[in-house]
């Protein structure tokens, strides 16, 4: 067993180590999917546990000898959006089974999040009730950008926020698929189009970012909505072909 831990929490290196046995059995499963994601409560605290499914074959080969794994990077990004100041879970651990030398089964553990609200929110709803924080988040983003940090897995459940003392506080989750350098207009309204919501949540969106970083708002709000309608389009048809083949 390889293990990562963050020097920041020794204390909990023997629940760490217990992890791959204890995973089965123990924990409230908040997500299960090609992955697992439990919350197991441990001296008080929260600690969110997520177990990566075993790669098929020829990605066991690449994560094993020639790329970081999916939970590596989970545990090894944090630290770069956190340094720019950045909310973001604090990572805690990594581990890595292996079967027959190669890359088997993998946790990353960290803090849960204590932030209860997420994008999903606003698939459905009208403008003026998310006015407010549409506006914050197109803000939070362009910082982001500006920063040069790229989600590339920016959709619904990886955003969580919540309003503290008046302002919007937004946090990252799912981190194990970013970039790090400069994110011109395009790139940036693209980064937009897996969210869930209506034409003028996209729209305001749209506007509120390009004003953050002095884009043009018209052409923003243009690249954002064909971003959007490319990505929907290709789910839909890919959900269409899926569904096909299991009849």
């Amino acid at each position: 067993m390889k293990l990562i831990l963050n020097p920041a929490f020794e204390s909990l290196r023997a629940f760490v180590e217990s992890v791959p046995d204890i995973f089965e059995n123990e924990g409230n499963t908040i997500y299960k999917g090609r992955n697992e994601i439990k919350v197991i409560r441990v001296e008080d605290a929260d600690i969110n546990v997520k177990r990566y499914k075993v790669p098929m074959l020829f990605n066991r080969f690449v994560y094993t000898f020639f790329r970081k794994s999916k939970g590596l990077r989970a545990f090894t990004y944090p630290q770069q959006i956190l340094e720019k100041g950045f909310e973001t879970p604090n990572p805690i651990a990594y581990i890595e089974m292996k079967k027959w030398g190669l890359i088997h089964c993998s946790f990353f553990i960290s803090v849960q999040s204590p932030y209860t609200h997420s994008f999903y929110e606003f698939g459905n709803a009208h403008i003026d009730d998310c006015k407010e924080v549409a506006i914050a988040f197109a803000r939070f983003t362009a910082q982001l950008h500006d920063s040069s940090i790229y989600h590339k897995d920016y959709s619904p459940g990886n955003i969580l926020f919540e309003k503290i003392d008046g302002e919007y506080h937004f946090s990252l989750v799912d981190i194990n698929r970013m970039s790090f350098g400069k994110v011109d207009i395009e790139k940036g309204c693209a980064n937009f189009a897996r969210l869930w919501g209506q034409t003028d949540f996209f729209m305001l969106i749209a506007e509120e970012y390009a004003k953050a970083r002095g884009f043009n708002q018209e052409e923003c709000i243009r690249l954002v909505l064909k971003a959007r309608n490319k990505f929907w389009t290709k789910f839909k048809r890919k959900r269409t072909v899926e569904f096909n083949l299991d009849i």
